[in-house]
């Protein structure tokens, strides 16, 4: 009888095993399958974008995200929702935010100014002294009164118009530093109504969107029967000029980076108190594989790479402005302040090799009024969505959510500014055009995670070959 009921189950976990080798083998023809080819409105191939990422950008992208000028972000987690009452913060252990204690913030980044990554900005001795440093005493005294006012009048320079984001005070005391290689960016527990109200809100009111169109998969649709979003892709396809076709699938692929990163760093189990993170098949074939998601998983995925080409322009256009002498990514440790800027500066000569970059140009080209006009509607939409993060309920994820919209901002902030860009004097300010350390620290962190996110979906394949 023993014998029979083990040879029962033996057949039974066989025929299971074999079950689970053929899924794992028909969704790694999914995974392949559903990011091949030339992406929509640029001449960039994919497979391209995957060698790309993962022998230039990845290896040094990763090493620049540990250095303390990248690793410490300020953020004010506790401002209001600006759009509807919160439902109050997620109680979940892992939605929880350590912020880093000021003796462990390099003085040089907590010396004050929100632009101190000049050279005529850091040569002080009152940075001996954090209390002290916050005002534009920070200017090395031997300066002329001349180049004082000078360096004063760019400092007030107020850019909020090309702003495509709504920048946290960084003087307010709800500000804090946060270690971001400390508080990494995964899966919380953070779902249902308050994290879909967040992103129904992005894609239904500041997409370009009319009401009548519904998204695929949008919970908080009616149904549409036989409908599975093809109306809605030929509304994107037809009904939208080329900029506000971008400017929904830049949404759709941050939404699918975040998501790639839950995937990838999902709690597996606990012991003993001791989370174990990893890797989610399930949870990835959730959210991509295209039968579970009736095709909208491939193009989310297809959005994520139309992103990073977004954004690996925005590196390589901004190249110059970094290559100046006046500028300094500082700490106060200048040996690794000569070695961070050398690795920055390696990164964007790798960016400006890219063969097939986003031509932006294509972009706003019409009447000069007309695209003016389009222009300013695309960044306030786009300001808006960054608001709408203040609205996470999270803070793990409005941490994360609030870094990468910003640093997406200042990628578009960066495309549209070439001129201003160009003119840049090697010496001296500009108040044409100029970045905050927390724009800097946002554009490259958000950069990235992008590169992360393209090389997650390279080891899901692999992970799957080798579960065959």
């Amino acid at each position: 009888m023993s014998q029979v009921v083990r040879r029962a189950g033996a057949g039974q976990g066989a025929a299971a095993a074999v079950q689970l080798l053929v899924t794992l083998s028909f969704l790694r023809s999914v995974v392949e399958a559903q990011v091949t080819g030339v992406l929509d409105d640029c001449l960039c191939d994919i497979d391209s974008i995957d060698n790309f990422n993962t022998y230039k950008i990845f290896p040094k992208i990763k090493k620049l995200q540990e250095r303390d000028y990248f690793r410490y972000y300020k953020v004010n987690l506790k401002r209001p929702c600006p759009f509807w009452a919160e439902d109050g913060h997620c109680s979940i252990k892992d939605c929880h935010v350590e912020p880093c204690p000021e003796s462990k913030i390099p003085v040089g980044i907590k010396a004050g100014h929100s632009n101190k990554y000049l050279k005529m900005a850091n040569n002080t001795k009152e940075l001996e002294d954090c209390e002290q440093a916050n005002k534009l005493g920070a200017i090395n005294s031997t300066l002329s009164n001349q180049s004082k006012e000078a360096f004063i009048d760019w400092a007030r320079y107020d850019d909020s118009r090309d702003h495509f984001c709504e920048l946290d005070d960084e003087r307010s005391p709800a500000a804090q530093y946060v270690d971001l290689l400390l508080n990494p960016e995964r899966y919380t527990g953070y779902k249902g109504t308050s994290a879909w109200r967040v992103w129904n809100s992005i894609y239904e009111e500041n997409c370009f969107k009319p009401r009548s169109v519904y998204r695929p998969l949008n919970p908080l649709a009616p149904s549409r029967g036989e409908d599975d979003g093809e109306s809605f892709y030929t509304w994107l396809e037809v009904g939208l000029c080329l900029e506000k076709r971008v400017f929904y699938k830049l949404i759709s692929g941050l939404h699918a980076s975040i998501n790639l990163h839950l995937c990838t760093n999902y709690l597996l189990e606990e012991t003993w108190g001791k989370p174990s993170w990893g890797p989610n098949i399930k949870e990835f074939k959730r959210r991509f594989d295209p039968v579970e998601t009736k095709g909208e998983g491939p193009r989310r995925l297809k959005n994520l790479y139309f992103l990073y080409l977004i954004e690996l322009r925005a590196l390589s256009k901004v190249a110059p402005y970094f290559e100046r002498s006046i500028v300094d990514l500082y700490t106060g440790n200048a040996e690794e302040d000569a070695d961070t800027k050398t690795l920055l500066l390696n990164i964007f000569q790798d960016t400006k090799s890219f063969p097939m970059h986003f031509d932006e140009k294509s972009m706003f080209a019409g009447d000069k009024k007309g695209a003016k006009s389009l222009k300013e509607e695309f960044r306030l939409h786009f300001k808006n969505i960054s608001r709408i993060m203040d609205c996470v309920g999270c803070d793990k994820c409005r941490l994360w959510g609030k870094l990468q919209t910003q640093g997406l901002g200042t990628a578009l902030k960066i495309l549209f500014s070439e001129k201003e860009i160009q003119k840049l004097p090697e010496n001296s300010p500009s108040k044409g055009f100029q970045l905050t350390r927390q724009e800097i620290v946002a554009l490259l962190n958000a950069f990235g995670r992008l590169s992360t996110s393209i090389r997650d979906l390279q080891n899901f394949k692999v992970l799957l070959q080798h579960s065959r």
